[in-house]
């Protein structure tokens, strides 16, 4: 009888022992369960907290973008303001009065036209000996050119104005003495093959230096105005023809003279 007692007893007590194991294990699972739900909630925290930083930043450079962008609209309204106030004061002319200011504006412009015309065809008329490939006179942009090719003025590699070229300035020079409402600018270019000597470092130096030297033979040889002429150089950066070809590269290897008129008179009219 007692040995059976014994014996329920140690089964009561295992079976206690497993059933507080089995406790502690579910416990242990739900524990970890727990955690993880925790750490995975944590992650989602921080890629929250992480998204709102990214859009803090991203509201400061919309910001700034917002700012230059109000910058530039009051800029642009400024500009408006001060054109509305002209028109307004220009509006204050009667219908009579702003007539009368668009037929002297269309007047002077025809009659700029037509010194532009006029001085185009007398240059055409003086220089017309020349052959097509040597000398060129057109109109452009409301200028006159006269495009003088390098065989007409220098050697090669040259800034030194050759006889023939000399007697073609003189005679456009009579014609330019003769018109004031012009002002003269020379422009020398190149083709694209390097220039490299003593003189010339690049064709930047002879395009310039073939510029001054038209400059000289108009106004130190044959009393052109100094103070309506300039000289610049171009190089090989404003090609009339094709670098590839020796007819493209001599077209490229030119002087331009070009005649812009004096449009100071229609400036007034427009802005008075």
């Amino acid at each position: 009888m007692k040995k059976s007692i014994r014996y329920f007893t140690f089964l009561a007590l295992i079976a206690g022992m497993l059933f507080t194991s089995c406790v502690s294990k579910k416990k242990f699972t739900a524990s970890e369960a727990q955690n993880a739900r925790l750490q995975n909630e944590n992650s989602n925290t921080l890629g929250k907290l992480n998204d709102c930083n990214m859009l803090g930043l991203k509201s400061k450079e919309e910001n700034a973008a917002l700012q230059k962008e109000n910058e530039a609209v009051l800029k642009d309204y400024s500009s408006v303001k001060n054109d509305l106030m002209l028109l307004s004061a220009q509006s204050n002319m009667t219908i009579r009065e702003q007539a009368t200011r668009l037929k002297s504006l269309q007047d002077m412009m025809k009659a700029q036209t037509d010194k532009t015309n006029n001085l185009k065809n007398s240059i055409s008329k003086a220089l017309m000996n020349y052959k097509t490939d040597e000398l060129n006179v057109y109109q452009k942009d409301g200028k006159v050119y006269v495009s003088l090719a390098e065989k007409l003025l220098f050697k090669s590699g040259s800034d030194v104005v050759d006889p023939k070229g000399k007697a073609a300035l003189k005679t456009l020079a009579a014609v330019l003495n003769s018109s004031q409402d012009f002002t003269v600018d020379i422009e020398g270019h190149t083709d694209n093959v390097p220039v490299k000597t003593k003189v010339f470092e690049d064709n930047w130096d002879l395009s310039t230096a073939r510029a001054s030297s038209i400059v000289r033979v108009l106004t130190k040889d044959n009393g052109f105005d100094s103070s309506r002429i300039t000289a610049s150089g171009k190089s090989e950066f404003h090609p009339v023809g094709v670098n590839t070809t020796a007819e493209g590269r001599a077209d490229n290897r030119r002087t331009e003279i070009v005649l812009s008129p004096d449009l100071q008179e229609i400036y007034k009219l427009l802005y008075q």
